[in-house]
Order: structure tokens, then C-alpha cells, then sequence
């Protein structure tokens, strides 16, 4: 039988698709898990944006590796309210982030409201830790990423945008 336990723990290795150094708990997309009493598991998720196209294989992964951990039902859950935001994702994800090469995001709520806005201070480079970059595309690989140069390293790298 699959306890609460054991379902956060099945969950938690289930990476990002996009960024696979972190799991989907990590990035803060799963916002609740419920185990019935026969075993059943519910997860509710919310999407980093409405039209992200990696929810549905964080989906399946996520009922795989529940239905390999026990589960004897899965039922996955989207809901769009409270809309995700990058403030979910903890330091350990932020520093796994940096690690891989991908620009942490910052803070994205300042006094309880989330502003967007085109002049921002420099990032720093998850290669060398210098602030000496410039944004070169706000549009990276994915719609949560941009991506800069370092002038210090000369490498190239992603940043995750705060949201």
C-alpha cells in the first residue's frame, strides 16, 4: 500500500522535462498529493504557464512513477489559480539551476505584487558568478527562459525568468 510518504518520494524524482536538474516538486508545479485509504492518489499541479507544452508528460511521468510506487489510482489535477510563480521553487532548486548552467531566477513578488519589466539588473553568469552580462535574447529555448552572454567568461547561458 502506498502511503503519503511514499507518493511525495515517487513524485520527487521526476525530473523537469525542460530542465532536468530539478524534479517538478522542486519547481513547485505539484501543489498538492492526497493517498486515499485503498491506496489511491490524487496530485494537483499547476502548470509554470497556461499553454506549457511539457504538462503533458510531467503528467505521465508523474502517474508512471506513482502507479510504480503502489498507487492502486492516480488522478492528476491542473489548476491554473493561484497561477505558478518562480518565488515557488526553493534555494535548493535555485542553486541546482546555477549548477547546471541555467541563470537562477529572482525574486519575482516584490510587496505583494508581480511586476514585469523591460529594464532589469544584470544577471549573474551561473559560470563565473560575474554580473558582467547582457541579456541578448528575451526569448530562449523555452517561453521561461532568456538567454545572455557573459562579457567576463564569454560563455553563453539561459536564465529562467522570474514569473
Amino acid at each position: 500500500m502506498i502511503t503519503h510518504e511514499r507518493a511525495l518520494a515517487a513524485i520527487g524524482t521526476v525530473p523537469d522535462p525542460e530542465v532536468p536538474a530539478i524534479s517538478v516538486v522542486e519547481l513547485g508545479v505539484v501543489r498538492a498529493v492526497t493517498v486515499s485509504d485503498a491506496g489511491a492518489v490524487t496530485v494537483t499541479i499547476t502548470p509554470t504557464y497556461s499553454g506549457c507544452p511539457a504538462m503533458f508528460e510531467i503528467e505521465r511521468d508523474i502517474r508512471t512513477a506513482l502507479e510504480d510506487a503502489g498507487a492502486s489510482r492516480v488522478e492528476v489535477r491542473t489548476v491554473l489559480s493561484p497561477a505558478w510563480t518562480t518565488d515557488w521553487m526553493g534555494p535548493e532548486a535555485r542553486e541546482k539551476l546555477r549548477a547546471y548552467g541555467i541563470a537562477p531566477p529572482g525574486r519575482a513578488e516584490q510587496d505583494g505584487l508581480i511586476t514585469l519589466t523591460r529594464a532589469r539588473p544584470p544577471v549573474a553568469c551561473p559560470f563565473c558568478g560575474s554580473h558582467e552580462t547582457e541579456l541578448r535574447s528575451e526569448f530562449g529555448s523555452t517561453a521561461c527562459k532568456a538567454i545572455h552572454v557573459c562579457r567576463a567568461c564569454q560563455q553563453p547561458f539561459d536564465e529562467f525568468k522570474a514569473i
